[in-house]
């Protein structure tokens, strides 16, 4: 299992992604999930992914591939982010009828993985997608600001509660952050380290992004006051009537 949170706000994109795999209680080991692409200046988009990891593994180095070669239609000369979402599409579909394909009677499903892919091209808007496995799309907007993919219940109530198109980056990210520790706590097939990236606007930069491990101090000091924070606030709420436990 993983899980993965994007969000195209006013002020720009963030991405955070978990990267835990298992395979069984005794088989945990550590991939990154969170991929960028683009030339710097002129575009930059990132990916993340979750589900079959040989699926999105295939899906992404073959993006590589094809900007590598560059030859016909990549990442890095696609007119729009739309066509971005379009052309990960089509090598997601593509990837699993051939795995399926290879074992016969084989469902594609069980080889099904979903991506979110967002970025921004120069002179156009910030733009963000949730790709279904069956290759088809939706767009996140301002009033659905942010997609998640992966164990994604623990994490959406302080999403939908703190979170809005126009929340600044700083506020944004650190929804994104107690979404993650409500799910890591609650779902041990989700861990650190979590890989991040938060792109401005028009800014057109190449960030490098930051890996958080456990013990990032920034990261357990806000899992430790949100924890505390929760527990005073459960304290100060006002006691129920008698009648509700008669």
């Amino acid at each position: 299992m993983t899980y993965c949170v994007a969000m195209r706000l006013k002020e720009g994109l963030i991405f955070v992604s978990d990267s835990r795999t298992n395979a069984g209680m005794d088989h945990i080991a550590t991939f990154r999930k969170l991929h960028r692409f683009g030339v710097p200046g002129e575009r930059m988009i990132v990916i993340q992914s979750s589900g079959n990891l040989a699926t999105s593994q295939a899906v992404v180095t073959k993006l590589f591939h094809s900007i590598q070669a560059d030859i016909g239609t990549h990442l890095n000369n696609v007119s729009t982010i739309f066509d971005a979402a379009g052309l990960v599409g089509q090598y997601l579909t593509s990837i699993m009828k051939s795995s399926a394909s290879v074992l016969a009677g084989t469902d594609e499903l069980e080889f099904s993985s979903s991506i979110l892919l967002g970025g921004q091209i120069k002179g156009q808007p910030t733009e963000l997608y949730s790709i279904y496995p069956q290759g088809n799309f939706i767009a996140a907007t301002s009033d659905t600001p942010y997609f998640q993919i992966g164990e994604s219940k623990y994490g959406k109530p302080i999403l939908d509660r703190a979170l809005s198109y126009d929340s600044p980056l700083d506020k944004a990210l650190r929804c994104a952050l107690i979404s993650f520790d409500s799910t890591i706590r609650s779902n041990l097939s989700v861990g650190t380290p979590l890989d991040l990236v938060v792109y401005k606007n028009d800014s057109f930069d190449f960030p490098e992004g930051r890996r958080l491990t456990e013990n990032d101090p920034y990261f357990s000091m806000i899992r430790q006051q949100w924890s505390d924070s929760m527990r005073s606030a459960l304290a100060a709420l006002p006691p129920p009537p008698d009648d509700y436990w008669r």
